[in-house]
């Protein structure tokens, strides 16, 4: 009997190594801000501003049917080949550690593995702390074949891209990092030339397209993309931009796991990840806020799509995730030991890594 069960656990451990070892790109995408209530539920009526906007495209009679308009992509391809956690409703919690439950400290949380005291502000503080993008790029296999995209102008801190060398487009900058094609001529343009509706971030088809004109054009191991409307438009309290701006992220999500899919390079070597850096309030009138004053905005959501990474779609009844635990789980998919190297950091999500 002994015998047979070292033969089963050998085998259990060359099928994940194996497993692992076909993950040879990431594709990272954070929305901020998006509840895990829209996520599960879709659209919520008691939040929709007027009756006639049940009749528009997101306001159907069933959760099921909501959430599917929401977010397609997420309900047929992540749901049905992949694994999402956080329905707090089917005892699948997610949540953040670090207390303070807005960006930044969401951000440097997820990809440093731990929550650090000292960022205690979405001010412009070079983080003090090694993402695991950065503790990648130190290697041979991933130097310089990460890149990152945001749509907040804290993100070249968030990264410290002056310590990590690592390329961060955020904020209006434009990319000039890469030869000049038509498409990123105008995106460049237009985002020097529109005007800023909010003057740290522009709207999320700059930050999207430019990530993607990158990936065509020099096709990364490691990208990086966090979009920020869903977080703009909730704290102006328009649910129906928030709304549509979840949607678009949805479509974003499809466009580049569609684009990988077209390039040979990244074709059933690549994993999807998604999630927010932090959530929000659970009624009509806290949902536009999140913070320690909001408790109840700890709560996120992830989703994780690619070879290697079991079919088991919605996750219920299984012990909690937390945001401190992506950094590892990452590395982890790509068949690096990001716990040992750095000790305080969150563990892999070992249920994801079953396989």
């Amino acid at each position: 009997m002994k015998n047979y069960l070292t033969l089963a656990c050998l085998a259990v451990f060359f099928s994940a190594a194996s497993a692992t070892a076909q993950v040879t790109h990431v594709i990272f995408v954070m929305t901020d801000g998006l509840r895990w209530q829209e996520v599960f539920q879709g659209a919520n009526a008691s939040i929709l501003e007027k009756e006639k906007e049940k009749g528009k495209t997101f306001w159907h009679e069933t959760a099921v049917e909501r959430r599917e308009a929401l977010m397609p992509f997420l309900w047929s391809e992540i749901a049905k080949n992949g694994q999402i956690f956080g329905n707090r409703e089917k005892q699948s919690e997610a949540f953040v550690t670090n207390g303070l439950n807005f960006s930044y400290p969401g951000y440097s949380e997820t990809l440093c593995g731990f929550p650090d005291p000292r960022i205690a502000s979405n001010d412009k503080i070079p983080n003090p702390n090694v993402t695991v993008l950065e503790w990648l790029n130190e290697k041979a296999a991933y130097r310089e074949k990460i890149a990152a995209f945001g749509a907040w102008d804290v993100f070249p801190f968030i990264f410290n891209a002056a310590r990590s060398t690592l390329p961060v487009n955020a904020g209006y900058d434009p990319l000039t990092t890469i030869p000049a094609t038509p498409s990123l001529d105008l995106l460049n343009r237009l985002k020097a030339e529109l005007p800023h509706v909010w003057p740290d971030e522009p709207f999320d088809s700059f930050p999207f397209n430019t990530a993607l004109e990158y990936l065509r054009v020099r096709k990364p191991k490691i990208l990086f993309l966090s979009l920020g409307e869903t977080d703009e438009w909730a704290h102006a309290g328009n649910y129906t931009e928030y709304l549509n701006a979840a949607h678009r992220a949805d479509s974003y999500l499809k466009e580049l796991w569609q684009t990988a899919q077209s390039i040979p390079e990244y074709r059933g070597q690549t994993v999807l990840i998604f999630s927010p850096d932090h959530g929000r309030g659970d009624n009509p009138q806290s949902w536009k806020d999140h913070g320690q004053k909001v408790p109840e905005s700890k709560y996120i959501w992830m989703a994780f799509l690619g070879p290697g990474i079991s079919a088991l779609g919605e996750r219920s009844h299984i012990p909690p995730v937390t945001q401190n635990q992506i950094a590892a789980t990452l590395a982890a998919l790509l068949g690096e030991n990001y716990s040992d190297a750095v000790p305080n950091a969150g563990k892999p999500i070992t249920d994801l890594l079953q396989r």
